[in-house]
Parts: C-alpha cells; structure tokens; sequence
C-alpha cells in the first residue's frame, strides 16, 4: 500500500458495493438486541440532492451506525415524500407523465445517496406515489370517514381565474399567481377536512411528555399553533333578523364597552346583512377586496386596518344597545366565530379601527386612581385595573370581574363559559392530479357514499392531459369519473379531488416498520419499532408536518394500528446550510454540488466537514478551507496507518500502567480521554463537531509520540493501538476509509460491527497536574508536580526554583494562596 496515497473514489466504491451484497444494513425484528429507530425526514424527489440534504443525512447515519456499534438492533430506513405539484409543472413544461418524471429523479438521487455510504436499510424503501402506498392510505381515510373524522365543507380557497385552477397559500405571492402573475381571488369552494379538531386537547397535553425530547422553540410553536383559550360566548342580536351573531371572548370584563363588531369579509352572514341596502353593490366589491389580501398580511398586527360599515346593527344583550356591524380585514373566518366583539378602548386592532373610521370608544376600565379620558387616548388601555360603566361590576378590579361577568351572562341564558382552540380542522383538498385519489363517489340517490374497501385502491388513470388551466386533469377523465354507486350501482360521479400530500408523510414512519403488510399496517411490527427513538429534518417542519405526524398516530392508535401516543420520542432540528451570508439556493446561485464535492474529495470528506464545521442544531457556514482541512486529516490518518502496516507493527501494549514510561502514559490517557469524549459528545448532545476535534486531537498526539522514536516494542504497540481507536471512533464519521484500514490493519471482521470501545477509568486519573505560579497575582511560571505533592513540599519547590528566588527577591514571603491543582499565589 502507498505510503501517501488516498485513493478515496476506489475505497468508497468497494465498500459501497460490499454493504449492498451483504445487506449489511438489513433489520428485523427478530433480535435480542435492544431496538433503536432512527429517521431523517424523507426528501421530496425534486431531481438532484443538495448540501442540505447531504448534511441531514449525514447526522442521521452517525447516530445509526454509533448506536448499531453500541448493541442496539437499528431501524435506519429511507424513501420519497414523491407526490406533490412539481411534478404536474414539469409534465406541463416538458411533456413528461409525472409518474416519469418522479421515477426517473428517484433512481438519481438513489444513486446519490449511495454514494454518501448511508447505512439505510434500502428493502424497506417506500415511494408514496407507489399504487400499493396510496391504496392503502386510501383505506385509512374509509376508516377514518366511518369513525366521524372526515367530512366535506364549503371553504374559501386562492383561484386564478385565468389559470382557472386552485392555488396553494405558498403559489400566492404578492396577491398574485406564481405562473401568470395575474390576480388571486377567494372563491368558495366544497372540500374535504380532517376532524384534527376532536384531538386538539390530546395533542395540546402530549407536548409535556415530549419535553427534554423535542427543543423547546417547536414545542411552543405547536402550543401556539393549538392556542387553547378559556373564554365565554355570547350571542348579540342582530337587529330586525332572527339570527344572533355569536362571538367568543377571553375578555369578557370589557363587555360593556363594545362600540362596534367585527366580522371576517368571508363570513356567510356578511351578504345577508347588506342584501337590499344602498351601499350593497359597492359592499360587495369592497368584500371581495378585502378576501384578496394575503391572509398572513391580515393577520399582522403591524398592518393597515381597513373595513366598512355594513348597514346593520346587533344589540348588546345586557345593555340593549344598537351595536354597529362592520366588516375588518384583520377578522379572519377560521378563527373563532369569523366575528369578534370590538372594545377599541381596551384593544389596540379595535383603537386602530375606531380611529381611523371614527367610531367611539368607550372606557370601562382604568388604573387605580387615574381616569382615562376616551378622547385623549393614543392607544389601547390593556392592562389591569378597576371596572367603569360596567354596571353593577363598577369599582370591581377586573380580574374579579373576569368571573363575575361570566356567571352573569350564564345566569341570563345569554352567554355561556367556553373553550376554544387557534387549531381548525385539515383541509386536505387539492385540485391536482399528481395525489391519492380521495375514494369516494357522489351519487344523486345515495349522497357521497365512500367506496368499500373490496374496491380500493383508486388508481390514478395513465392517460390525461396536463394543459394547467381548469380544473384537476381527473374532472376532465371521462372513465374516471364515471362510476356505479357503490350501494345502489346507479350511475354515479367520482370524487376528483385528490389528498393534500402531507397526508401521506403523516404516517410514512409507521409504514417503514412493515413494509409488506397488506392491510396498513401489522401492529406487531409497528409496536415493535415505535415510537421512533430519534427523528431528525429541519425548523420549517415544526408545526404542519409534524403536528399532522402526532394527529395521525393518535387515529391510528384509535383504529386499532398502534399503542403508541406519539410518533416521535426525541426530535433533533438540524440548522442550514449557509453560503456567502444566505441559504444555498439556486435563486440566489451560491449552491455548492454535492456529487462534484464527493467527485473531488469523496464522501468521507464531504461527511467530516458537514458533522465538523458546527453543531448539528446550528446553521452550518460553507467555507472550502474547511473542505479542505477534512479531506487533509483523513490524509494524515491514512498516512500513518500506512506507516505502521509498512513498519509491520503490531506488537503488544506494556502489561500495566505502572510499567509504561511517562510519554507511554500520555498516549494511553489520551487515547481513553478521547474514547470517553467521543462517547458523551455524541451520546449527550449529538456534539459530533467536538467528537470529531477530540479525534484529530489524538491522532496529533500519536505523531508527537512517534516523533519522539520510543525504542521498545511496548511503545510501537500503544502506537498502533491508538491509531486502532482513531479507526474505530472515526467510524460513524468516515464509514469508507475506516473499513478500509481496519482491515489492511489486519484486523478481523468489519469495523462498522465491533462493539464501541470502552475507556479505562484508570487511566483518565492524571498523575501530574501544571500548577502555575503567580508573584503578586502576576504569573511567573508554571511546574508539573505529581498530584500527591503536598503544599509544604510544593513551597520548597517553588522557593528553591532560582529563576522564581529572583523574582521574589529578598524579602520576606507574607504567606502562600493555594488554589488546589491549579496555581499558588505567592504573597510577597
């Protein structure tokens, strides 16, 4: 073997092809080891992978081959989030079936992933454009439609009127379509949701027994995302109509000071109210501007707040007042009510509001011993205080009020305490193609009857067009919208709409345990295997994906698939790939490609630097040095493996601590510090950065040891054990040059399947410490005495030290300061 020469591109492709013919990663559940599931989010098969994807997966494939190492039986499997809208766009631009196009991109970016060396157990690889996938998740949605969880609405969803085809939140920028560019309105439209709703309180508690295992940041974005609030509802008359617009409140002490209501552009009452007046043609155009604004822009209390005057007044119900109804942008249908009591004195969107459309303000709280003047206000009085023009509630503080108020209107029959949640139900709905197809058929006898399972699944049909105006190509699909009934087998229509595609990764990790199962899932398998002991993606995640994930597992549990309460037992977000001071995009041309970064210097390098250059959780700064200074360590590893094979070293290590010198003893310790570093950084915190510099750390030491020529056997012996365990622990890192030299060592089996080492407490005892000197709190020397040197003996030494006799001089020493195996102040 050459001495210097690293021949990366044959090393990794012979062990690449060695752990594909002996399934070297294949898991069953028929072990006595203990289990351990680890999971990186699966990709979207866009066409290429990118440094994001090579640094996520590479945390993931430390983890797994560690814990392998460690005596765990490991699930570490791998497929394709590989439904979605991409796929329909390119089938439209180049005239590719979206079955193809997603293939084709699958096989590549395989091949990829293989050239990274990632331990995936690749038998248990899903695709959920698969026929078998989607048919099976098509049975879900039966089960979940006859257990109450599934139903079918009017909602309001983002059209292009020239593309004529339903838009994604995401495909709207600027109020605008993505494609044309043209104006997005609000149309209503009948779609299907998820009663994600029924487990909103279940999936509010279970984020407490996630904590420790999830970061704290998502944790609280769920319990936002949920927002439970303990409120009151109450129900304002609307003047000359039978109808009572209901509005829910965590305010309920500022009742008595609502000087407006505010209803939401969508709110189906909103036409009703306006119908017949003057102002209606113009309400109308000014309605459907308001449903136009982006929702994220209406929602920012930063931004303008705009509305109008509908006509129609309501009463107060304890004070009988004719309360005028406006409609606001800032009031959005699927929170509460879709209409809110306003009090502009005591919330700052209201003050805003009433300001700018002049409508009163009315002040029924107030610090203790000021009185706000309503007029003089600049802006809304939040805080705590004493009740005003609130009745018989006047001079009560208002957080007893709070309760007083609320025990009234339920005495009234008027209002009633209630809880209400941010959370609204999943609308799954999407007017694609590209999806599974929802399995259910409207029949003008029967109603929307779903298909019985004997007739699942519902194939996507091969032959449509893509043109990407109109609706969904499957509205356009003769045979596949014509069908039987399945109850009266009259002729019926089916349903074109297809599944949201965070359907499918909802339930994808559960899959992964029993791949073959015909029905959903063997909950056999899957109660083996879950809850998964450690999942891994990105920030971005934090609520859609992952809450949905915690959702499922609960229906799931309640069909009768799984015991689990939560999918995911520790979460670990990695941060991003940045470049040149932004994330690597193509937009923004800073994208460094993995497959001529593995090209030039490998996979092992391409590994090292992801899991070097920072923390996992942290964003990680692309810097080709760093590169480079990888690709060099592995280098000298190679290197001075070499050098002891061509040296044939491989001797035994002295007998005992007590019979090596003092640079043997140094190596030793080393070597037990670094195995014990390397365990607790990885094991405690995924610290693979600072595992990984504790490594390069020992393999200095084995050079400066070799450098300074130990003559005895005894010495090249330790040498050649230290650079065993640089080989060993590098292994999670660096899988391919590992292997490679644990076996030219001449060492037995593969190195990825040896136990992980063990330290020796012994030797991490250091028998000498440096102990610094200081003069008058100025540091003067240092000393390297034996830990049992006592305080009296380590005085001598210093007063006997003729450079620090110097230092002190004649006089007399007024006493010694003792800082124990650190330094000594010597008082003079």
């Amino acid at each position: 073997m050459s001495k210097t020469y690293y021949d990366f591109k044959t090393i990794e492709s012979k062990w690449q092809k060695f752990w594909e013919e002996n399934q070297s990663f294949h898991v069953s559940e028929k072990s006595q080891r203990p289990k351990f599931y680890c999971l990186v989010m699966f990709p979207y098969p866009s066409g290429r992978i990118h440094m994001g994807h090579v640094r996520n997966y590479a945390i993931g494939d430390v983890i797994a081959r560690y814990k392998r190492m460690k005596g765990f039986n490991v699930l570490h499997p791998m497929g394709w989030d590989s439904f979605g809208l991409p796929a329909e766009n390119a089938a439209i631009k180049h005239n590719v079936h979206p079955s193809e196009w997603t293939y084709d991109n699958i096989a590549f970016m395989k091949t990829q992933l293989k050239k990274m060396g990632l331990s995936y157990d690749w038998s248990r690889e899903i695709a959920t454009c698969n026929e078998e996938y989607y048919g099976l998740e098509q049975k879900l949605f039966v089960r979940m439609y006859e257990k109450g969880l599934v139903y079918k609405r009017k909602s309001f969803v983002n059209w292009c009127p020239d593309c004529e085809t339903v838009l994604a939140n995401e495909q709207v920028v600027d109020g605008q379509c993505w494609r044309c560019e043209n104006e997005v309105v609000q149309k209503e439209l009948e779609q299907w949701f998820f009663k994600i709703t029924a487990y909103a309180d279940e999936l509010l508690k279970g984020l407490e027994s996630l904590r420790g295992g999830w970061p704290e940041r998502v944790l609280t974005m769920q319990k936002n995302w949920i927002g439970k609030s303990i409120g009151v509802e109450v129900a304002f008359p609307i003047e000359g109509k039978k109808e009572s617009l209901k509005i829910f409140t965590t305010r309920i002490d500022t009742v008595y000071g609502v000087t407006f209501m505010s209803m939401a552009p969508e709110h189906p009452l909103v036409l009703e109210l306006i119908k017949g007046k003057a102002q209606e043609g113009e309400v109308r155009s000014q309605i459907e501007r308001l449903r136009k604004q982006d929702r994220r822009d209406r929602m920012d209390e930063t931004s303008e707040k705009e509305g109008f005057f509908t006509g129609a007044y309501c009463l107060h119900p304890l004070t009988q007042e004719k309360i005028p109804i406006y409609v606001a942008n800032f009031v959005l249908m699927e929170y509460g009510t879709g209409a809110v009591m306003a009090v502009p004195a005591h919330d700052q969107r209201d003050f805003e509001f009433a300001k700018k459309y002049r409508i009163s303000i009315k002040v029924v709280i107030q610090p203790q011993g000021q009185a706000l003047n309503s007029e003089m206000m600049t802006e809304a009085y939040v805080s705590e205080g004493v009740q005003i023009h609130s009745g018989a509630f006047d001079g009560m503080m208002n957080d007893e009020a709070l309760e007083k108020i609320a025990d009234f209107l339920e005495e009234k029959k008027v209002g009633k305490r209630s809880i209400h949640y941010k959370l609204r139900d999943w609308g799954i709905s999407r007017q694609r193609y590209w999806g599974s197809p929802i399995p259910m058929v409207h029949c003008s006898s029967c109603g929307t009857v779903p298909l019985p399972e004997k007739d699942l699944p519902v194939l996507l049909p091969k032959d449509v067009k893509f043109t990407g105006k109109g609706a969904s190509p499957l509205a356009e699909h003769f045979s596949f919208v014509n069908t039987p009934c399945p109850k009266c087998h009259q002729p019926a229509r089916r349903e074109t709409d297809t599944m949201d595609t965070f359907v499918e990764s909802s339930w994808y990790f559960a899959r992964y345990t029993c791949p073959d199962a015909l029905d959903p899932l063997d909950i056999s398998k899957v109660d083996y295997w879950l809850p998964v002991d450690q999942y891994i993606g990105g920030i971005e995640h934090a609520v859609l994906h992952l809450l949905y994930s915690r959702f499922f597992s609960k229906v799931l549990r309640d069909l009768g698939f799984l015991h689990a309460d939560e999918p995911f037992q520790r979460l670990l977000t990695q941060g991003m790939v940045i470049k040149d001071g932004a994330k690597m995009s193509k937009s923004k041309g800073n994208v460094v490609d993995p497959d001529e970064l593995i090209s030039q210097y490998g996979a092992d390098t391409a590994r090292l630097f992801s899991l070097f250059a920072a923390p996992p959780e942290k964003d990680l700064d692309w810097n080709e040095a760093g590169v480079e200074g990888s690709f060099r360590f592995l280098k000298r590893v190679w290197s001075k493996a070499s050098e002891l094979i061509e040296e044939n070293v491989k001797m035994p290590l002295p007998p005992s601590l007590d019979q090596m010198n003092e640079s043997e003893k140094k190596l030793y310790r080393k070597i037990h510090q670094t195995i014990k570093k390397v365990s607790e950084d990885i094991e405690d915190s995924y610290h693979f950065n600072t595992a990984i510099s504790s490594i390069m750390e020992l393999v200095n030491e084995i050079y400066l040891f070799d450098a300074q020529q130990n003559p005895q056997e005894s010495s090249k012996g330790l040498s050649f054990e230290a650079v065993k365990t640089v080989v060993i622990l590098l292994t999670p890192f660096c899988p391919h040059i590992c292997e490679e030299l644990w076996e030219i060592l001449g060492e037995k089996g593969t190195v990825g399947k040896l136990p992980w080492p063990h330290w020796d407490d012994q030797a991490l005892k250091e028998e000498t410490v440096e102990m610094v000197v200081q003069i008058n709190g100025k540091v003067r020397g240092r000393f390297q005495v034996h830990v049992s040197l006592g305080q009296a003996e380590l005085e001598a030494k210093i007063l006997e030290d003729e450079k620090l006799k110097k230092l002190i001089g004649p006089g007399p020493v007024k006493r010694f300061v003792h800082v124990p195996r650190k330094l000594v102040n010597v008082i003079v």
